[in-house]
């Protein structure tokens, strides 16, 4: 997979390729990601990438030609699968959503910065536009690494346990499960009995009605969804 992200700050992603599954996965060559930066497309001896909008207001906006210009090279050197927009107003990104783009060649990230992004920009290039949440950031550059995080951990052989991601929370619309390790007990505080009895059935029972119940206890809205798909 070869994601590309654009950005106004390209240094804020530096430290987070470089570690953690990110920089494993650039390291087995799972996941080649590069980082642009908006001003070397921006215009003038200041290379500007905004200006006020028209009809007046506060704020700045993205200008459409710097980013006409970067996403128009990458995409005359390669196809792209998506071109998504990091926004407050687009679609909820979700497990399922991460699970698509994991299976996906190559991705454009676009990181907003300022008021806005000139809409000419979202209705021409933008294939996809994400939101992480219902707030505003002063970027997206926080939201790309949650999207780029949470779909190249996906990607076979980047987790050492290929496993483990399958039984996250939200991979079946439910929350995960509790977990427990060393020592049996702990301040008076004991592991469940079956999770110690080694009865491989009798311990995915419990796991699957203890995730069922922390979901039906912290978020019951998504046994709505499981219902609702079924």
């Amino acid at each position: 997979m070869r994601i590309d992200i654009i950005s106004v700050i390209p240094d804020f992603f530096a430290s987070t390729l470089e570690k953690g599954l990110l920089g494993i996965a650039r390291r087995k060559a799972l996941a080649e990601i590069h980082v642009h930066n908006l001003h070397d497309y921006g215009l003038g001896k200041y290379q500007q990438v905004d200006d006020a909008p028209f009809g007046g207001g506060a704020g700045m906006v993205i200008r459409p030609e710097p980013v006409f210009a970067c996403i128009e090279k990458l995409q005359a050197e390669r196809s792209y699968d998506e071109v998504i927009f990091m926004t407050p107003d687009g679609q909820a990104f979700d497990q399922k959503r991460a699970n698509r783009l994991s299976q996906a060649g190559n991705l454009i990230i676009l990181c907003g910065h300022y008021k806005a992004m000139d809409e000419r920009i979202r209705r021409t290039l933008v294939t996809m536009e994400l939101s992480v949440g219902d707030v505003v950031l002063s970027g997206g550059e926080i939201p790309a690494l949650m999207v780029m995080d949470a779909v190249v951990r996906l990607i076979p052989g980047v987790l050492g346990d290929g496993e483990s991601a399958l039984t996250d929370s939200f991979q079946s619309d439910l929350l995960d499960c509790a977990w427990y390790t060393r020592p049996a007990e702990f301040r008076g505080m004991s592991v469940p009995d079956v999770l110690l009895s080694g009865h491989h059935e009798k311990i995915e029972q419990w796991r699957q009605e203890n995730a069922r119940e922390r979901t039906i206890e912290r978020r019951p809205e998504l046994l709505g969804k499981e219902s609702e798909e079924e």
